[in-house]
């Protein structure tokens, strides 16, 4: 890394959190990722409890990356190419408030980033965009056999499509320059 050692952090919910895992960690730039429930009520819910229980948690991916090789604003642009964002609580064929899109924040800095990403995807929708943005209140990680699950299981269940995989993996943040 050249000019930072630093690492940062977001969380992103994109229904499914399987397909959006897997998209996500073959992003250059992200060194990290795990699947947990996010922002409900509920204290360690079980995968159970959140399809089942109303505890208000979203499936949800914790994103470590490394913001010398790929910008907040940039994964926020590929994660919006694998989500519909005008779908409130549904993702593809997945249904219920689980399933909601959500940036989920640790980084007060981050907040007008991500309000000013949702402002310029708005601009190619006639319907409102529903991606919810807040602070992260909590996250639980989810448990083991979901984590890297499409890994584990190559013919899984996803509502990403390859062709998103390879383009998640051929990424370059056109901002960064090459060290």
């Amino acid at each position: 890394m050249n000019n930072t050692d630093k690492t940062k952090e977001i969380y992103l919910a994109g229904g499914c959190f399987w397909g959006t895992e897997k998209y996500l960690s073959l992003i250059p730039g992200v060194i990290r990722t795990d699947v947990g429930y996010a922002n409900g009520h509920t204290t360690n819910p079980s995968y159970e409890d959140v399809c089942n229980k109303d505890t208000g948690h979203a499936e949800t991916v914790h994103v470590v990356y490394n913001p010398a090789e790929i910008r907040l604003e940039y994964l926020l642009f590929l994660y919006y190419d694998v989500i519909d964002p005008i779908s409130l609580n549904r993702q593809g064929g997945d249904i219920g408030t689980q399933y909601r899109t959500g940036i989920y924040y640790v980084d007060k800095s981050d907040e007008p980033i991500i309000f000013n990403s949702i402002k310029k995807l708005q601009e190619s929708y006639k319907d409102t965009v529903v991606v919810e943005v807040l602070p992260l209140e909590n996250y639980y990680p989810a448990e083991e056999y979901h984590q890297k699950y499409l890994d584990k299981n190559i013919n899984g269940y996803c509502h990403i499509g390859q062709d998103k995989f390879i383009r998640a993996r051929l990424a370059k943040d056109p901002l960064i320059k090459p060290s």
